[in-house]
């Protein structure tokens, strides 16, 4: 039986993720959340990948949710399901995550989107939360880290009309980090996870952990965490590696340690 998302190890401390339902536009169906979830905790336990690419492939990231598997669902049956455990596994996996969208990055496949660190967007992509077309409105995190992405208005816009917004205006609007050639989509992120993938990874991890954390915290707090995280990665073999080779003049190599 073909794997609904599988994991490819590229080198270089990079792995590859990829939705493989081509024939329902990668919907998201159960196995799909099931498989992205079992896959980002096996890589969170693996330290020779240091970066994660996650797509859908050439033609399209993901269509949104499999509504063949909603459509007569109640409500209790919904919350027994808790497909908020399968993207939890993604929302705290702790080293960076590169987004590679091509084609169509609707509902649940634009949230899938936004639990990347970076999105690098192909010039024909097309971003959506269209859900209150089919009666519902986004629950795996449209109407909240939305917002903190492109903010109020250009989100209410989105989940409140359902509209698709293309790569273009999604770099504008600050939804994604880069447009590139759609051909060149994969190339872009590939080699910008191995080039993350080279740097120290303990503070990578700690980059992630408070920026992230600036979400939620206030001003105040966040700087606090900030300092700390700062100060703490000075115990660490590759600060010394990092400072020193600087001085010397020379490539550092970076042990995580």
């Amino acid at each position: 039986m073909k794997q609904s998302v599988t994991v490819e190890c590229l080198g270089d401390g990079v792995a590859m993720v990829c939705i493989q339902r081509p024939e329902a536009k990668n919907a998201l169906n159960t196995d799909v959340r099931k498989g992205l979830a079992q896959i980002f905790n096996e890589l969170a336990l693996n330290d020779d990948i240091r970066a994660v690419v996650l797509t859908g492939g050439e033609d399209v990231f993901a269509a949104g949710a499999d509504l063949k598997e909603l459509a007569a669902a109640q409500s209790t049956e919904m919350y027994l399901r808790h497909t908020e455990r399968y993207w939890q596994a993604i929302a705290n996996y702790h080293k960076p995550v590169i987004a590679a969208v091509n084609g169509y990055a609707l509902g649940g496949g634009c949230e899938l989107a936004m639990h990347a660190d970076i999105i690098i967007a192909g010039e024909s992509a097309q971003f959506g939360q269209p859900e209150v077309k089919v009666g519902v409105m986004p629950g795996a995190g449209g109407t909240q880290r939305l917002f903190r992405a492109v903010g109020k208005f250009h989100a209410m816009r989105m989940i409140l009309t359902g509209c698709l917004v293309p790569a273009a205006e999604a770099f504008q609007i600050g939804l994604v980090s880069q447009v590139v050639a759609d051909s060149e989509t994969l190339n872009t992120a590939i080699k910008m996870a191995k080039g993350i993938a080279r740097l120290p990874p303990i503070a990578l991890e700690h980059i992630k952990e408070v920026a992230l954390m600036s979400e939620d915290v206030p001003l105040n707090a966040g700087l606090s965490l900030e300092r700390k995280s700062f100060q703490l990665l000075f115990d660490t073999q590759d600060q010394k590696e990092g400072m020193n080779a600087f001085i010397e003049k020379r490539h550092p190599q970076y042990q995580g340690k």
